[in-house]
């Protein structure tokens, strides 16, 4: 069973998904770690994030190993923990970038493709392009204003900055996030996250 849970920046699909997946018995996969650990070396080396192939390059050199867990996914290089240090103000501005570019998408994919079902699949085009064959396909929204408040809750940042911030990355993220034919359309403004994750369970065991 491959269930996908997508939807637009801060919507709390990570959240989600590690409580859907805690519920179900079964791993969850963030392959938006994956574009911030590209986005974070990159970054680390100076490079230009406008530019795919140094990027693709720099990362072969440095290959980057996804842990997928029910309690919260972990990226590694080597013997490199780069987890706790991908949800930061400059990752946050780039990643957008590397996340545009085709062939860095192509090699995410790769990566994701190659892990062994079942699991709760995180993060953009994961219904549409990724794993279209998924049974269970889900897309999470919510207002710019309440996405930010809720972000601002996990950094010291003003909120009106993190909303400004949030509507640019829409614009940007357009065509990476889209909802799939067959996804549920969730808002969750006014709904708790529990009552997120109960909605998601009862559309899987429906």
């Amino acid at each position: 069973m491959i269930v996908t849970i997508d939807g637009v920046a801060a919507s709390g699909k990570s959240s989600v998904s590690g409580g859907v997946a805690r519920a179900l018995g079964i791993p969850y996969v963030s392959s938006g770690l994956l574009y911030r650990a590209a986005t974070l070396l990159g970054l680390e080396a100076r490079l230009d994030l406008a530019e795919a192939a140094p990027l693709l390059a720099h990362l072969r050199t440095l290959p980057l190993r996804l842990e997928p867990l029910a309690e919260g996914n972990r990226i590694w290089t080597g013997e490199r923990d780069l987890t706790w240090e991908l949800h930061q103000s400059a990752v946050d501005a780039g990643v957008s970038t590397v996340a545009a570019h085709p062939k860095i998408r192509a090699w995410v994919d790769e990566q994701l493709r190659q892990l062994p079902p079942p699991f709760v699949a995180e993060g953009r085009d994961m219904g549409t392009n990724v794993f279209p064959q998924a049974q269970a396909k889900f897309y999470l929204t919510a207002s710019p204003r309440i996405r930010a408040e809720r972000r601002s809750a996990e950094r010291p940042e003003d909120v009106d900055a993190i909303e400004a911030a949030l509507i640019e990355r829409d614009a940007r993220d357009t065509v990476q996030s889209a909802p799939a034919p067959d996804a549920r359309v969730i808002d969750t403004g006014p709904l708790t996250l529990e009552e997120v994750i109960d909605e998601i369970l009862r559309g899987v065991r429906g």
